[in-house]
């Protein structure tokens, strides 16, 4: 596997992750806007049986998204595909012109996703059809985020833009000068993110304007989250770091054995993120302290999910882990066909992941 695919693998790789949506409701990369990564829905505490699987004809980098019908997964084919939720079959499918490594986002009936053709999407999940295309001058492995009617996205072109969701026309873009990889974060007045220069980034939400920067001097693929007081990110320094949400400075960094590609959830007073060291890590919120640690048998680059007081989050050992959120100690572990780089979702007592080889799960 290239290092490049190793990279996207961790953060959203971004990644995904999210609740149960439908009309007027809205389901994305790390669940909200903020990236919390906790999901409010049911999931399962003592494993039971496979639903089903899925097999995607091609490698799988994305994150799965649940909704209550159907499960939509990006592939390295160039499609968008949407399963049913109830039987596993492929329901349809959209295609780009290059690898769909980006996780989408679902609000009111339109899938927004970006490929690795330079562009984001804008798909109407009824019609199946794109509604508008934008155009960045690089790859977009980035996942995006949609906030009150505008979408905010990365490029490895170096910039993060801010889309108007209806019409696909570009309200201001931002010159990180430097590959964007991490997937934005809002949070009130402010969209967050991380570039391959090192930096983690507030910029304004409605100008597009910087507000801090942070340099954390080595690569950030991790995507932030956020809790109000605090902004999280891994790094490839093998940190975890907390910064300031008003000043950027730094509060604490902790440190792991190996670079940090994988994102950060936010659950309570608890930061819990996985490391290429092969360990989930919690840490507390407030001060770094160490919480707890689970060894799996192999680099972490799945960012966790958290639901019914649960963790759950893959391993390139080949097996999705559920933890107790509170002590970290093993509640039941799935065996799937390959390596997992991507992360779970939870939807109604069921987990949906996938293994790096296509292979998409349901599992309850």
């Amino acid at each position: 596997m290239s290092n490049r695919h190793l990279l996207i693998a961790g953060l959203a790789i971004f990644s995904i992750s999210l609740a149960s949506c439908g009309t007027g409701t809205t389901s994305m990369f790390r669940v909200d806007p903020p990236h919390s990564g906790v999901i409010d829905s049911a999931g399962p505490v003592k494993l039971d049986s496979l639903k089903w699987k899925y097999n995607a004809p091609d490698k799988v980098y994305s994150n799965p998204v649940a909704t209550d019908e159907e499960i939509f997964l990006g592939s390295n084919d160039g499609h968008l595909y949407a399963i049913d939720a109830n039987t596993g079959l492929l329901s349809w499918k959209f295609r780009t012109e290059g690898n769909v490594e980006s996780t989408p986002a679902l609000v009111d009936g339109v899938a927004y996703v970006g490929s690795w053709d330079n562009s984001l999407y804008a798909i109407d999940t009824e019609t199946r059809g794109a509604i508008w295309t934008f155009a960045t001058k690089g790859p977009v492995s980035s996942s995006p985020v949609v906030v009150d009617g505008v979408v905010y996205v990365g490029s490895e072109d170096g910039h993060v833009y801010a889309v108007d969701a209806k019409n696909g026309s570009e309200k201001w873009r931002f010159d990180a000068k430097g590959g964007v990889y991490s997937s934005p974060a809002v949070y009130k007045n402010h969209v967050f993110f991380g570039t391959m220069t090192g930096y983690l980034y507030a910029v304004d939400i409605g100008t597009g304007q910087e507000f801090w920067r942070f340099n954390a001097q080595q690569k950030i693929h991790s995507s932030p989250a956020v809790d109000g007081d605090k902004v999280y990110i891994g790094t490839d320094a093998k940190l975890v770091h907390a910064i300031n949400i008003r000043t950027g400075q730094e509060l604490w960094k902790k440190k792991t054995a190996g670079p940090v590609l994988s994102s950060p959830a936010v659950y309570g007073d608890r930061v819990i993120i996985g490391s290429k060291d092969g360990y989930v890590y919690s840490f507390d919120a407030g001060n770094g302290a160490r919480q707890w640690e689970f060894r799996t048998e192999g680099p972490v680059f799945s960012a966790p999910i958290i639901a019914s007081d649960t963790v759950y989050v893959g391993s390139t050992d080949t097996h999705l882990y559920a933890l107790n959120a509170k002590r970290g100690s093993l509640r039941w572990k799935y065996r799937a066909d390959n390596k997992i780089y991507s992360s779970p979702t939870v939807n109604d007592g069921v987990v949906y992941f996938s293994s790096v080889n296509g292979s998409l799960y349901a599992i309850q």
